[in-house]
């Protein structure tokens, strides 16, 4: 025998190896962490399993992964006509999160297209419903809008719509440079409306100022005026008082020494001089003057008898 030949009980060895190593690999199967397994008997749904190593009858089963994790639908732009009849070109994404594997394999051929015509029909009747100004400020409202149509609508399909975010509303260009306009119209009025605040505010705080100081400089004028005069009034007060005194102690003086008339007559002409020092052209002499016009005949008498008394001497 040649050293080459093999046995046929070899070969049915080798070709046992063969097949069972080929079952045992369709046998296997591996689901990764963020897929779910629908195992499939004869083409129908038997069960679903866990990720990780899975054992499946070969050529009887089959096992079909399903995506868990968040996905994105890129709607792409299409042109809306607003509530005031201008076209706008819209588009969207849509962030979805698989809920039920077996809806969404089982329900719904090609979920992506699915998903992407309706997302574009549901933001054609959202937008349709909205005036430009209103579409162009109201992004979130659109979004919570077909956030919500859509979460509804697949529901059905095992999917959970998580968030929709609009990327861009662009209006024609012709309305866009009528609307730049008229935005810097409006700031040009903003700045001239807040210029104008501006003087006038300062206009009145420049008068307020001036009034102030005006009102200040009067009330330090009158504090002055007022103290000046209590001043005065203290002094007036004082001499007041002082003559006051004096002709109290005169007064006191001339009882205490009780002086004669012709004392009195002495110093009342003495006060005459004064009072007729040359610079008054009238002298007011009261009428009481009895008394001092018999002092001065008293006075006469002793002038007179002065003489004669001398040559006696």
């Amino acid at each position: 025998m040649n050293e080459f030949d093999v046995s046929p009980l070899a070969i049915i060895l080798i070709v046992v190896g063969i097949v069972f190593l080929i079952v045992v690999a369709r046998a296997l199967k591996i689901v990764t962490q963020f897929e779910k397994g629908l195992v499939e008997r004869f083409g129908r749904f038997d069960r679903m399993v866990d990720p990780g190593l899975r054992f499946i009858v070969p050529f009887i089963e089959r096992i079909r992964r399903v995506d868990m994790r968040e996905q994105v639908v890129d709607v792409p732009p299409q042109e809306v006509i607003t509530k005031d009849n201008v076209v706008v070109t819209v588009d969207a994404v849509v962030y979805y999160q698989a809920t039920d594997p077996v809806k969404l394999k089982y329900n719904v051929a090609n979920f992506i297209l699915a998903a992407t015509k309706l997302a574009q029909t549901n933001l054609r009747n959202i937008v349709g419903e909205l005036q430009l100004d209103e579409a162009l400020t109201s992004r979130d409202k659109i979004n919570t809008q077909l956030r919500q149509v859509l979460d509804e609508a697949t529901d059905v399909w095992g999917t959970r719509v998580v968030r929709v975010e609009i990327q861009r509303i662009d209006p024609p260009p012709d309305i866009t440079e009528a609307m730049h306009r008229q935005m810097k119209a409006e700031r040009d009025r903003r700045a001239t409306v807040t210029e104008a605040e501006g003087q006038k505010r300062g206009a009145i705080l420049k008068a307020e100022g001036v009034k102030e100081a005006r009102v200040l400089e009067a009330q330090g004028q009158a504090q002055a005026i007022k103290e000046v005069a209590e001043a005065e009034k203290f002094q007036k007060l004082t001499v007041a008082e002082g003559e006051g005194q004096a002709i109290e102690r005169v007064f006191g003086a001339i009882h205490t020494g009780n002086p004669s008339p012709d004392l009195i007559a002495i110093r009342y002409l003495e006060a005459l001089k004064v009072v007729a020092d040359g610079r008054a052209t009238k002298v007011f002499i009261p009428m009481e003057m009895s008394g001092i016009l018999s002092s001065l005949g008293a006075i006469k008498e002793l002038w007179s008898d002065a003489p004669s008394a001398e040559p006696e001497k």
